[in-house]
């Protein structure tokens, strides 16, 4: 019988071949799977980037909205009525901006810790210790039924681009999910914020509190040279330096967690005789803190009858902030009058607390507070008739007293969305005064111009009137001695109109009258960038547009040549503190990136600041050293701060320890360093910065001009970074419809990924404004829909 055949067993594969099969299989594994994973989050990224041509149906608007951006990203928005353009406004704040305004609203209500952890419990803590959701609630229900209104239009705009794009209305939502539902009371959360940290007196008059022990009143009152006070709190009442210092640690502080920095501004106005286009002209440029994106938005606004508004708008707000209508233009500066007093309070029972009437018990709350990656946390908060109890937020407050807080923006039935309102609707200086008389708060200069050629400056916001003191220490709160028994009436304002010169201009200088019957406070900022800008204003007799926007450019400091000669005083110290000093002789103060002179003196400045208050007892950390202290020590009041051997040989050592402070970051040749290697803008996210490589992808960087008292601010961090400045800048002429020039330090966009990300900050950097006139050709398109 046949036999078939066996057939052959196939050799058997070797080990290590088998193992080298599937290492490699591996390692495509894991190559693939995370560019996979990176394929995923970049499509996630792209889709939520708005398209060129979209439409979306919004339940509540009278007719149809068209919407056209421009190459910029700046949208024209053509709406049938004011409303309708405040549910345009909602959507596409939300399309741009919804992380941004995510954030000022989570940092408004004290809930940025359920996002960032631990990081933000100080800021979140004290938030919620003034209330400042709570109070927000409460103005909403009382503001006029036409404001309220607008802040309803706005939020349904808002929630109708949430509904439509979900997580993807911003990259940050993708991995946090789709956000929270817009209320109205949010929008009235950015106030709240502003008025906050564009008054923190509060914080001064406890640091002086701390010192008041240590230091004789006279050296108490050069430690910020004011004017003449109205009167003296009793040291008697304040808790001891070491629980003021325990809380000063509790509550935020500026380059650390808070979120504005000591603000200032510039704004200044001139009549049509005084203007090359026949028009009233005005210039704004507001100051705070610089990050990505930036605060400001641009838009503009269409309406029937030839009616517009165009300039700033604050993502969360429904209107212009800082810009003009066909009749009028405006722009703000920070008053810094004194708004906020700290009251000590005795207690008289573990809940109560004394008053003029006899014990009165603590009004008291409980507050969760969400910690991502930790338990929650119940904070305990008592309110006294004065305000919230801020002493609470020390482990070991004092057992026999308290600290309660009164701030004017804290104050009931605040107005500032209705004020804010009137302003937009205003044609003339006297609807804009009624305008200014309802922004209750917070304390600020209201500079306007109109299309007669008026111009005018009105103080806003409510200030206090005191029974007795300057609210420069924290007074007694249990017999009513220094109780606020009123506000300031707005007629009795020091205001500015139609001033003969034909000029009027703001830089945060003492705007109350010496010999004033209003107290407005004793603490004024120095004048150097207020009378820089009437240097310029006074080079020609009329000024374009173009002219102002020079001047908003503008980097000479006047501090600087005032403080050369001080400088300059000692002998020519040797070695390198000497070419450095050689350097300076001759510099007219311009603080320009590639001089080394501006590094040199602002690192003198801080080292002479340094060396006159360890000299003067004030311990480390207790008080930092402005500039309106240290120009004191170039006199001869201030030379008993400088010690035996006088302020001439400490400004050597100053500059000593200067020089020696920037050898390792810049280099043995001091003719070599450059300001603008350390004196650079760094515009980055909130949260995305921390991400590695991402983080340095998306940041915004370049050098610039100017330092803290120049008319250009650049405001500084402590590695002389440009942390603070004019994130905003606009010029406005009466004289034509178009005559708009604006710049924004980053991008219209708030998306990372977007174009418009930051692509207007080079610009910004070099100072350029650009127009914004009412036609432009459209590179997307949006139209709304009932």
């Amino acid at each position: 019988m046949p036999v078939t055949p066996r057939r052959a067993r196939p050799a058997s594969r070797s080990p290590g071949r088998s193992a080298w099969r599937w290492a490699r299989r591996a390692l495509v594994l894991l190559v693939a799977l995370p560019l996979l994973l990176l394929g995923v989050l970049a499509g996630a990224a792209w889709w939520t980037l708005p398209g060129e041509k979209e439409a979306l149906r919004l339940a509540g608007l009278s007719a149809p909205v068209e919407i056209g951006f421009d190459d910029r990203g700046i949208p024209r928005i053509r709406a049938a009525n004011d409303r309708d353009a405040a549910m345009a406004m909602g959507v596409i704040h939300a399309r741009d901006r919804m992380f941004q305004m995510e954030m000022t609203r989570r940092g408004g209500a004290g809930r940025l810790s359920e996002l960032a952890g631990a990081s933000t419990l100080r800021l979140d803590r004290f938030v919620r210790t003034l209330g400042l959701r709570q109070r927000a609630e409460t103005d909403l229900a009382t503001l006029p039924a036409d404001a309220r209104d607008m802040l309803e239009a706005y939020a349904a705009g808002v929630n109708a681009w949430i509904r439509a794009r979900g997580r993807f209305v911003a990259p940050e939502f993708i991995l946090l999910g789709e956000p929270e539902p817009w209320h109205p009371s949010d929008s009235l959360l950015w106030g709240k914020v502003m008025g906050l940290w564009l008054s923190g007196n509060w914080r001064i008059e406890t640091e002086r509190a701390r010192l008041a022990r240590v230091l004789s009143p006279e050296r108490m009152e050069q430690l910020w040279p004011s004017d003449d006070s109205l009167g003296r709190a009793e040291l008697a009442a304040l808790p001891e330096p070491r629980r003021l210092a325990a809380l000063l640690g509790a509550t935020p502080r500026w380059g650390e967690d808070a979120p504005l920095p000591p603000s200032a501004s510039n704004a200044w106005a001139v009549v049509p005789a005084r203007s090359a286009t026949g028009g009233a002209l005005l210039a704004s440029d507001p100051h705070l803190a610089l990050q990505a994106p930036v605060l400001w938005y641009l838009a503009r606004i269409e309406l029937p009858g030839g009616r517009f508004l165009a300039g700033a708008t604050a993502p969360g707000v429904p209107l212009v902030v800082i810009g003009r209508n066909e009749r009028l233009a405006w722009g703000f500066t920070t008053t810094h009058s004194d708004t906020q007093d700290v009251f000590v309070e005795r207690l008289s029972g573990l809940d109560t607390y004394e008053t003029p009437e006899g014990p009165r018990p603590f009004e008291t709350r409980d507050e969760r507070i969400l910690v991502r990656g930790r338990p929650d946390e119940v904070l305990r908060v008592r309110e006294t008739r004065h305000g919230p109890v801020i002493s609470d937020l020390d482990e070991e407050p004092p057992g026999d007293r308290v600290l309660a807080v009164a701030m004017a923006n804290l104050a009931p039935r605040d107005t500032q969305a209705a004020g804010l309102l009137a302003l937009n609707r205003a044609r003339s200086i006297a609807e804009a005064r009624a305008a200014a008389a309802l922004i209750s708060s917070p304390a600020q200069n209201l500079m306007v111009a109109d299309a007669a050629g008026g111009i005018a400056m009105f103080l806003t916001g409510r200030t206090p009137v005191r029974a007795a003191g300057d609210g420069t220490l924290p007074a007694p709160g249990w017999d009513g001695s220094h109780d606020w028994t009123g506000w300031v009436p707005f007629d009795a304002m020091p205001h500015v109109v139609a001033p003969p010169s034909g000029v009027i201009a703001n830089a945060n200088n003492r705007v109350q009258p010496l010999g004033s019957p209003v107290f407005l406070g004793r603490d004024w900022y120095g004048d150097w960038r207020f009378r820089r800008i009437g240097d310029l204003l006074r080079q020609r007799e009329r000024h374009g547009p173009g002219d102002f926007a020079a001047m908003q450019a503008d980097s000479v400091s006047l501090l600087a040549q005032e403080m050369l000669p001080l400088l300059l005083s000692p002998p020519r110290p040797a070695g390198l503190a000497g070419e450095a000093r050689d350097l300076l002789i001759g510099w007219n103060g311009a603080m320009e990136p590639g001089l080394p002179q501006p590094l040199i003196f602002n690192a003198w400045m801080r080292e002479m600041g340094r060396l006159a208050l360890e000299a003067g007892g004030v311990p480390e950390g207790a008080w930092s050293a402005g500039p309106e202290f240290i120009r004191l020590l170039g006199t001869a009041e201030g030379a008993a701060w400088c010690g035996p051997e006088g302020c001439g040989p400490m400004a050597m050592r100053a500059l000593e320890a200067a020089v020696a402070s920037l050898l390792p970051g810049f280099g043995p040749d001091p003719a070599a360093w450059r300001w603008g290697e350390a004196h650079r803008v760094r515009l980055e996210h909130p949260l995305l910065r921390f991400v590695p490589l991402l983080g340095n992808l998306i940041r915004i960087e370049a050098p610039t001009p100017g330092d803290g008292q120049t008319v250009n601010r650049g405001g500084m961090a402590r590695d002389f970074s440009h942390a603070h400045g004019p994130g905003l800048r606009i010029v406005m002429d009466l004289a034509s419809p178009d005559g708009v020039l604006a710049a924004i330090a980053t991008g219209q966009s708030g998306n990372p990924f977007s174009r418009h990300w930051g692509d207007r900050n080079a610009g910004w950097a070099a100072g350029k404004v650009e127009a914004l006139p009412a036609q432009a050709p459209a590179k997307a398109r949006l139209r709304l829909d009932p």
